[in-house]
This record gives C-alpha cells, structure tokens and sequence, in this order.
C-alpha cells in the first residue's frame, strides 16, 4: 500500500480491545471470558443454537467503549419516534390470506426489557429498539398519520376532505389491509381515494390491494401516483439475478434465523419484511417533471424528482398546507446501502447528497415536520435542516473521501480500512450506517467508478477459491497448522484474521470440522460486533450454516401474477436467455417468432452459438417455427400455470412450422432455486430438485427490498 498518512479504520468490526479496556465499569457490563452467559440464561436469552457461543472478552470490551464514546444522552430520537402516539392494536400477529404469520412484532417484545444485550452492539441495539414502534401515530394534526410497526416500512394516511389518500401500502396486502383497518376502527371509516408509490422497491407498493380495488383504479375512482418509469424499475431491477438476490437476502435480512439476542435483532430501516401477498397495480397517473404538483380531495401535494438514488426512480412530496415534508426512503433513520449485500447496482452516492441537498434548500426552510417510509417523523424547522444537512454530508463524504484516495492510488481491496467517517458525522446518529455499511458502501463507490480490478495482474484472473484455497493450506503447513494458529488468532481476538485464514481451510476441507467450528466462532464475535444489521446477519447466517449447514423447510416467495403481468414480454425471452444451459445447447441453431397479437408484439428468438438472443420488433424471414399467442394467455405460461401445448389445445396458441423446437427449447432450461451453498459443504445431503416448469419464471421472489 502507498504511503498516503495514518491508515486507520474506526468504523465497523475492529477488536482493538485494549483501546477500550477501561470502559467496562463505566458500563456495568462485565468483561469476562465467558461473557454474559450466565446473566443471558437468568434473564431467559440462552443461546438458540447448542453450538453457538457467547460474546467474548474482545466484544464485550469493544462494545463498552463504544458505549462510552457515542452520545447516548441524546434523546431525541426516542422522543420524536413516541411522539403522536394513538394506539395500538390488542394484537402483534397479522395472518397471511394463505394461513400463515405474515407478520409477528411479538417476536420483538424482548427488546422492550429494557436489558443491554453484550451479543448485540450497542449502537444498533439502540435502533432496534427505536424500531419497535407499533401502532397509529398522528403527525400533522387532524391530517397525516402513520401506522408502523406492520411491515418493514410505514404506511402513511393523508386525510383528504372526503378520503384517504395512502402513502406507500407495505409489502404485503394483509398488513396494509390491517393497517387500513385499524386507522379506520380509531379515526372513523373512510374509502381510500389514492395511493402514491414514493418508489420502486417493493416494501412501498406490494400491499396495494389491501388498500384498494383494481377496477377502482382502472376506472379513474382511485388515483395511483407514481414516478415516471416505475413500472420498468419495479420489476426489472431484480429480474435477471433474482434467484441469486434471493438466497443472498436469506442473509442480508436473516430471514431464517430466530429473532434472539444471538441472532436477528432487526433490519436497521424496520424489522422485517412481511411474507404475505405481494401485488403490483399499475399507477393511472405518473411524475414525469422533477416538481410537479397535484390536488387530490382537496390535498395539494408537490412531489420532487429524486430518482437515481435509492432507488432507480423515487420522489419525495412536499405538502405546503401542513408545511410537511414527506422524504420517503432518501432520508431515514439510517445511512442506507450505496451497495447492498443481497446485490444490486451499485447506487450513486453523490447523486444522493445532491438530491438531499436540493430537498433542503427547496423545502427546507419552510418544513416544520419531516416524515419518511421508514423510521420515526422529526418535527421542528431546525432539527428537519439538522438532519438533512447530516445525511447530505455523510453521502458526500462517501463519495468525495473514497475517490480522493483512489486517486492517490488507494485500491478496492483497501479502501475500507483507509475511509475514516468524519467525527462529526460519527457523533450524529443521523449518519450511523445501520443498513447500509461503511466499509461495504466505499467499495461499492470504487467499484461505480473503476471497477472491481485493484490493478494488480494477479488479479485479473484470480483462481477460485476451491483451487487456490489447496495451494495455501499446502504452503501453510498443512490443516493442523492452520487450526492451531486460527485457535491462537480467536484467542487474541483477532477475528478478522482468524477467518482468513481458516476460510482457506474449509473452502480446501469441506468436511473439516474443526477448521468450520473455528470460522463459525470468528463469524459469529464478527457478528456480535457489527453496527450494520447486513453485516451482523450476514456474518451470523454464516457461522450457521457452518455449523449446522442451510435451514431448509421454508419456501421461497412466490413471484406472483401482478409482477408477471408487469414483465414485457422482451424481459421474459432475455430471462431465457439466462435460464439456458450453454453446455447443452453447442451445435445447435433454431429460429423462432414469437407474435402476440392483442398487444401488437412480436420478437424474432435466435439460438445460435449457445447463445439465445431476442430483438422486438422485427420478424425472421425463415423462420423453424412461428408462435402465435395473445399476451395475457402467455402469462399462464411465464408463471408455469400452463404450458404451450395446453394453449394449444384450447385455441389459444398457433404454431406454424416445427413444433418441435419449443420441447428442444424448453430441454435446454435450468430451474433456478435459491439453494446453492455460499460456503462449501453445507448443503443438505439430499438436495430437492425441483421439476421443470417449461418456460416459467422462477419462484424466487422478484419483489425486493431495500
């Protein structure tokens, strides 16, 4: 590395524990070897997993001083979460249509025990709990409520002259459907009259048809607002890896694991996503101007342009007669992911604090209460500019600070532990990275910028771990050598270096038992001691799936007829593309038409060179095979409800040259399941492999988050 100054990293996962080795009896949290593993199963918080471990002296240690060094006198934040408290409801679970829990806050009550947890870090114990918001909240007197605490985002209420107008309907019908509910039960009944998606994630929209009926919005009785390009982001920022996203989600979001002290405590922007019924109405009426106002039952709302931030397209909405500032999810209670660990592209973190920056100077001199899809409302023109101008600042830094290191030479591979957070900004709570993670978010600026390659030749055409993980056991003496030293490393409570060198190991040994015992420990401390729930959960769901290989029984979510009606048909055919296995297609070469007559499309499908390739619009002269189907009946066929045949069979498809071709299509496909390991050797022994489905899309959920 260039000598650029004083390397340092003061952010994240560090166990510098003598550095923080006088502040265990300011806290009262004693730093024993064992940990508090005695005070857990007193207070009833033994471990859920038999080989599970509590934290050590280093994470105890670590997590005092940082009690010591943050600002936990600063109260604000609990005040303005109580604040416009209503009710609650008697209950805490939301049953799914389909029979299960879709949503279970109970699960959460033991953050409420007003207990210090030494197995969660202290900073983000604090935003679990500042999480556990639950009930109506009133935030503009007698006009704009919100109900949280039903899903991992909120639902806002703007009370119109005869209606509601909703903001962002959850994930899921059944919590947006409760929460329409209860806001009813305690306000007085009133029929929603619009509902405005603030973006394109699908926690802001996916509830939609538990607020609202479809022929009502069809018909023009119920507006649906929404950005420009909303449709196309919806669904195809998650189509073409959506398999991979899901799988890596069960870590970013730790679905799977219990919700303990030892195990899921939160997801920084809520506490989970819903599992129940996801749907998609398309808006009758979208932003295209970056300010653009409309005046809905007597609600005026000016909603600003703040795409190519969060999300693909997002907009917030200022609302000039309660002086109200809606931020939907550019400002939360978090900095949120320039780079998201279940994947996605990577986000545009200037372009973010500019668009912050915009809100502010636009609208923040005048907002007297600020209030956002996820985390709690703050109220007060002084404290709305405090946290704007934090946010704007820490996005900034992010991109400013990382490019002025990579221009000195800094690489990828060292940038996070060179990014110092400002001081400033590390005594702010409004700039602490709970979702997002500061060490993964200035990789991923690298990466926008210049790409994944740190310069290094080795590193152009890197070895995969299976074949370089042999050549290093080999030169380190062999497994024995590497477990030794990976138990001296833990000792010391190294971590980080621990599981490099024993990650070698079981990507070398599978089956290595102890080698995984040891990596599962360095894991889980790691875990203990992240302030980012992604990289607490991700580090968790690894040290159990070391030990215990992959939770299995739970089923993917389905993709769902709305989000396949929301594909184009182009979409659909570039999936194939992606579905095919190479291996088997070499030497062949088909050509198809597709035709879809009641939306007047057709496509031209070529395989050739082992590739599928697909262009709209234009028809191949000599076709092998034509097919004719309406659209809405091949969506039977993209949800594996149906196949070609059976269309055929009721006058519903038409082919015209050799049939054939489609079963020589369909044999070259690969279900895609959420199933494969991430770390070797934890795969169930007896994998289930699901059947074909012809030409369906995966049910892997295509719908994400974040």
């Amino acid at each position: 590395m260039r000598n650029i100054g004083a390397f340092r990293s003061r952010l994240g996962i560090t166990c510098l524990a003598a550095a923080f080795g006088l502040a265990a009896a300011a806290t009262g949290i004693a730093a024993s070897g064992d940990g508090t593993a005695g005070e857990s199963k007193k207070a009833g918080f033994e471990h859920f997993d038999a080989k599970g471990k509590p934290p050590s002296t280093f994470t105890l240690e670590l997590r005092n001083g940082l009690k010591a060094e943050l600002p936990f006198a600063d109260k604000r934040d609990f005040d303005e979460a109580a604040r416009g408290f209503i009710a609650a409801p008697p209950y805490k679970q939301i049953m799914a249509d389909a029979g299960h829990v879709a949503w279970d806050m109970a699960s959460y009550q033991w953050l409420l025990s007003g207990q210090d947890f030494a197995s969660i870090h202290p900073s983000l114990q604090r935003q679990a709990v500042l999480n556990m918001s639950y009930g109506l909240y009133e935030v503009v007197p007698g006009r704009v409520y919100q109900v949280r605490g039903f899903d991992l985002a909120n639902i806002s209420f703007i009370k119109g002259d005869t209606g509601w107008i909703v903001f962002d309907p959850l994930t899921a019908a059944e919590t947006a459907r409760a929460a329409l509910e209860f806001i009813n039960e305690k306000l007085g009944k009133r029929p929603v009259v619009g509902v405005v998606y603030s973006h394109s994630h699908g926690d802001h929209f996916g509830g939609v048809r538990g607020v609202v009926d479809e022929a009502d919005v069809v018909s023009g009785k119920v507006m649906v607002i929404a950005p420009e390009g909303f449709m196309d982001a919806a669904i195809s920022e998650n189509v073409f890896a959506g398999t991979a996203m899901n799988r890596r989600l069960q870590w970013q979001y730790a679905v799977l694991l219990p919700r303990d002290p030892h195990g899921h405590v939160d997801q920084a922007i809520g506490k989970n996503i819903a599992a129940g019924d996801s749907g998609l109405i398309p808006p009758n009426r979208l932003i295209s101007e970056n300010i653009e106002e409309i005046t809905l039952d007597g609600v005026t709302m000016v909603f600003h342009d703040v795409s190519d931030t969060e999300a693909p397209v997002e907009m917030n909405t200022w609302f000039p007669q309660f002086k109200a500032l809606w931020s939907s999810e550019l400002v939360v209670g978090t900095i949120h992911n320039i780079y998201t660990l279940r994947g996605a592209a990577v986000r545009n973190a200037l372009n973010w604090s500019k668009e912050i920056n915009e809100t502010l100077y636009k609208f923040g001199g005048e907002a007297e209460v600020m209030f956002a899809s996820h985390s709690w409302p703050r109220w007060g023109n002084d404290r709305i500019r405090e946290v704007l101008s934090t946010q704007r600042d820490a996005y900034a830094n992010l991109n400013n600070q990382t490019l002025h290191y990579v221009n000195q030479g800094v690489t990828i591979n060292e940038i996070h532990n060179v990014y110092e957070v400002p001081e400033g900004l590390q005594q702010s709570w409004a700039a602490r990275s709970y979702h997002g993670d500061v060490q993964n978010n200035v990789r991923g600026v690298v990466n926008r910028f210049i790409g994944h390659f740190d310069g290094n030749p080795v590193n152009l055409i890197p070895l995969s771990p299976q074949d370089s993980a042999p050549l290093y056991v080999e030169m380190m003496g062999g497994s024995d050598k590497i477990v030794a030293k990976g138990e001296e490393l833990i000792a010391q409570g190294r971590y980080l270096h621990a599981s490099e060198i024993l990650n070698r190991l079981v990507f070398a040994e599978p089956k290595n038992m102890p080698a995984r015992r040891l990596l599962a420990d360095a894991y889980e401390q790691l875990g203990y001691q992240a302030e980012s729930t992604s990289v607490r959960n991700t580090f968790l769901q690894g040290a159990f799936e070391l030990r215990n290989g992959m939770p299995g029984g739970v089923p993917p979510r389905s993709t769902g007829p709305d989000v396949v009606r929301a594909m184009s048909t182009e979409q659909w055919l570039d999936f194939l593309g992606i579905s095919m296995d190479p291996k088997k297609a070499g030497g062949l070469h088909y050509t198809a038409n597709l035709v879809t007559p009641d939306n007047g499309e057709q496509y031209a499908v070529e395989l050739s060179n082992a590739t599928l390739t697909t262009i709209k619009g234009f028809l191949a002269p000599d076709p092998d095979l034509t097919i004719t189907v309406n659209r809405t009946d091949l969506n039977r066929v993209m949800m594996g409800v149906a196949t070609f045949d059976q269309l055929a069979d009721e006058g519903k498809a038409r082919f015209d040259g050799d049939r054939t071709v489609i079963d020589k299509l369909r044999d070259l496909m690969v279900t895609f399941t959420p199933n494969f390991e991430i770390l070797p050797g934890t795969a169930p022994s007896e994998r289930q492999v699901p059947p074909g489905r012809s030409f369906a899309l995966p049910a892997s959920g295509l719908i994400q988050t974040d």
